[in-house]
């Protein structure tokens, strides 16, 4: 749960209250989801938030326990900012876009938010930066071209994540070697032209 908001509408018999919860939820494996619930009592609403956030799940592309590089976002007006981080950095970041990274299983990275403290605008922006994230072998993939084997052990490595390091590779489409053309064959050399015999009236003349 992110946050809950209370507001109040007057009648002609007095106040009328109604709640709106905002949820996030996720398997802390790559996927993630924010929903936003609104009733006359807290438990409703709460309900509703949680059926529209697991309802909503996004897979993330992650590298290990971080992500695979920085990324910006903006939602409203609210800016947030993820880097990547080495293992045992930590969720550094504030409640709010701690709540979002912990359910998408991100343990290892950097964080910082400008712009509105809006919680659902923030909330919002983080899933927003979560879901503008893609892998090495994903770009590769698209365009077509093989991941070299070492950058991509070398990439993972060094953020610590031998065992993505191994599923990449395994993702990672064979290059093809181009087809060799064949050589052109060596043109014959061109045959001497036979000697013209030269008759001695011609010479005479």
């Amino acid at each position: 749960m992110i946050f809950i908001n209370r507001s109040s509408k007057v009648v002609k018999g007095g106040r009328r209250f109604n709640f709106s919860a905002l949820i996030v939820a996720g398997d802390g494996k790559g996927k993630v989801g924010l929903g936003l619930g609104k009733a006359g009592e807290v438990a409703n609403a709460i309900r509703k938030a949680s059926e529209n956030a697991r309802r909503t799940m996004v897979t993330v592309a992650l590298t290990g326990d971080t992500i695979p590089h920085r990324v910006d976002t903006c939602f409203g007006g609210a800016t947030i900012m993820l880097r990547p981080a080495c293992p045992g950095t930590g969720v550094i970041a504030g409640k709010i876009v701690r709540s979002v990274l912990e359910s998408a299983g991100v343990k290892d990275v950097l964080t910082k938010s400008l712009g509105s403290n809006n919680a659902a605008n923030v909330a919002k922006a983080t899933l927003a930066a979560l879901t503008g994230l893609r892998r090495r072998v994903d770009i590769f993939s698209d365009r077509g071209v093989a991941v070299p084997e070492r950058s991509v052990k070398l990439e993972a490595k060094a953020l610590g994540a031998t065992e993505a390091a191994d599923s990449l590779i395994d993702e990672a489409p064979v290059a093809e070697e181009p087809a060799k053309e064949a050589a052109p064959a060596p043109a014959e050399p061109a045959s001497a032209s036979p000697d013209i015999p030269v008759s001695e009236e011609t010479v005479s003349e």
